[in-house]
């Protein structure tokens, strides 16, 4: 049912924690299956590179390996690049996802979108065009929610 690579981050996650001094904090949840996910990113400000990412996610195992998947995509990367994964990138990254699982990569997705949403209105800036935000988090408090996908 699961690949290897699934089975593997859900089994020794990686980036699993909090970051004290985040300056981006990502939170969604989907209230039909009860996953949770809160991403922290540790962003420098001068080069808007991910420098560090760890996350905390309450559900199944699916949820906690796209969670994992999902941070190794992002660190090191520009906020740019991190903005452009898409939760086809880390089902691909994890080498597939049953169906029924497939929200599960959609939350990961969502929770580094709503982390890039947090750095913007920490920092005073309008996001870019293009950022998606589905609504789904408590952390945005004015941006205009677009339907899902």
């Amino acid at each position: 049912m699961y690949s290897e690579k699934v089975m593997d981050h859900f089994s020794n996650p990686r980036n699993v924690g909090e970051i004290e001094d985040a300056n981006a904090v990502g939170e969604v949840g989907n209230p039909q299956c009860g996953d949770i996910m809160k991403i922290y990113m540790k962003i420098n400000e001068e080069t808007n590179i991910i420098e560090d990412v760890k996350f905390k996610t309450f559900g199944c195992g699916a949820a906690i390996a796209t969670s994992s998947m999902a941070t190794e995509l992002v660190k090191g990367k520009s906020v740019d690049e991190a903005m452009q994964m898409t939760n086809k990138a880390v089902v691909e990254a994890l080498d597939g996802l049953p169906p029924v699982k497939l929200h599960c990569s959609v939350l990961a997705e969502e929770a580094v979108q709503s982390a890039i949403f947090n750095y913007y209105e920490n920092r005073g800036m309008t996001p870019p065009e293009g950022l998606k935000c589905s609504g789904c988090c408590g952390s945005c408090h004015h941006h205009h929610h677009e339907e899902e996908e």
